[in-house]
């Protein structure tokens, strides 16, 4: 079940805030873990009793590591480094061993079906084992709270990864307003307008353009394919974020934020402060400082982001093109680190159309079902095997041109800022923002009803 689907919002979702609303302030958790669990297995059942292991064997193992984390380190150790093997099997033989299989010549081995959302929520179980025995989050001493937090379905399936000790809290003591549902629905409602209306256009002409570039390949039908691509990337998955966080609104959550303007950023290491934020941040927690950071030498500290840095790749999929795009953003980072930050700092204009170059090629990486057609792509951006332009592509491009405009203005903070100064500016502004959120609604539905299925592209991972 994806949220932009009619079956979601006009079933799910709407039955699941009237029962969560009409049962007792206690209960409320376990209705959100009853219907979180509906969510995730509504077409694939079986992998529901794969998350109970997760949740049964973390929340078992919590108490053995509080109970030793003080009295008996190397026991509370031992069953960290249990809770954490449990759950992290799940994930590798999942993930990776058809890709290990295949490279090492095994043959006749069924193709193994990946778990929706098991990297995202496998990070959330890790992070509560790992902050529990550094003893900065609580005990969850309650079985249902804590499955809440790892099968909450608004962020269940890509994220934010929301780790424990920021949110044990309002597991159990969250405050449910009018005004905060009211925040959320807008909320959930823009990011169902930018995946619908903005990722699902550009994700559609990215794929013509593909189709035409085998009958006539051109250099500017490679490069816009490779423009729509970094636009569809974005929008989905930053739609999704909103989308998650408004849901959150709805059931008095407050989840953190994932994506800040990443592309207004003016370096590569800037970009990463700001795409997929709580990914970044969990890897830095959990592995860059515990690695020893920057804080033992130059040497240590590329060691450190080379480490991080392909298992960031190997996170997103058992495929070498994940961990070539890993291992390409690696080198834009050591090098920044190295030297060049100092030169990009001089020019804002220059540092912005460094980024965006680098950052179009690291999606064409990440875009490519394989190597093949990355180095086809890549060629014809070069004129290599290709045409500068056709009567297609020029057509494309013209035809397209308003949407290019719209989601380059869009990924910029220039909409958020003018629509501030105009609620400030105009009286009536707050009593038009629900209507505007209706007929938003309404185009939307519109579209769902109009338009084939199009599922999120990190439910993959």
């Amino acid at each position: 079940m994806v949220f932009s689907s009619l079956i979601f919002i006009f079933a799910f979702l709407t039955t699941t805030l009237a029962v969560y609303f009409l049962v007792p302030l206690r209960l409320r958790n376990l209705v959100l873990f009853v219907m979180s669990l509906l969510f995730y297995g509504w077409k694939e059942p079986k992998n529901i009793l794969l998350m109970l292991v997760s949740i049964v064997s973390a929340y078992a193992f919590g108490f053995l590591i509080e109970k030793y984390r003080e009295s008996n380190v190397r026991k509370a150790k031992c069953f960290l480094f249990l809770s954490l093997a449990v759950n992290l099997s799940f994930l590798l033989f999942f993930k990776y061993f058809n890709f290990f299989a295949s490279i090492f010549g095994a043959k006749g081995i069924p193709e193994l079906t990946l778990p929706v959302g098991i990297s995202f929520y496998t990070f959330q179980i890790m992070s509560y084992s790992i902050d529990l025995y550094r003893g900065q989050a609580a005990l969850a001493r309650r079985v249902i709270p804590f499955g809440t937090y790892v099968t909450l379905f608004p962020q269940l399936i890509a994220g934010p990864i929301v780790r424990y000790k920021d949110i044990c809290d309002q597991l159990t003591s969250r405050k449910e307003s009018v005004e905060k549902f009211a925040r959320g629905v807008r909320r959930f409602v823009c990011g169902l307008g930018k995946k619908l209306l903005l990722g699902d256009a550009c994700a559609a002409l990215a794929e013509r353009l593909i189709t035409n570039s085998e009958f006539s390949p051109t250099a500017l039908g490679a490069f816009l394919t490779a423009v729509f691509y970094t636009f569809h990337i974005y929008y989905d998955f930053s739609s999704y974020s909103d989308m998650a966080i408004g849901l959150g609104r709805m059931f008095g959550f407050e989840f953190p934020e994932n994506f800040n303007y990443p592309y207004t950023a003016k370096s590569v290491t800037d970009f990463w402060r700001r795409w997929h934020i709580t990914l970044s941040t969990w890897f830095r927690e959990y592995v860059y400082i515990p690695l020893g950071g920057n804080r033992k030498g130059k040497f240590r500290t590329y060691c450190n982001l080379a480490i991080v840095w392909l298992l960031t790749g190997f996170w997103h999929g058992a495929n070498w093109n994940y961990l070539l795009w890993g291992a390409y953003f690696l080198l834009f980072l050591i090098i920044e680190k190295a030297f060049l930050l100092r030169f990009l700092e001089k020019s804002k204009v220059l540092s912005h159309l460094y980024l965006l170059v680098v950052v179009l090629f690291g999606w064409v990486l990440f875009f490519g079902e394989d190597l093949t057609f990355v180095t086809d792509t890549v060629q014809r951006m070069f004129f290599f095997g290709a045409t500068a332009y056709d009567s297609v592509v020029v057509y494309d491009l013209l035809h397209a041109l308003p949407l290019l405009i719209l989601c380059a203005v869009g990924c910029t903070p220039l909409p958020a800022k003018y629509f501030n100064r105009l609620r400030e500016r105009c009286s009536a502004f707050d009593l038009l923002t629900p209507v505007f959120t209706v007929l938003l609604l309404a185009l939307c539905t519109a579209y769902m009803v109009d338009n084939t299925f199009s599922p999120f592209l990190y439910y993959i991972f």
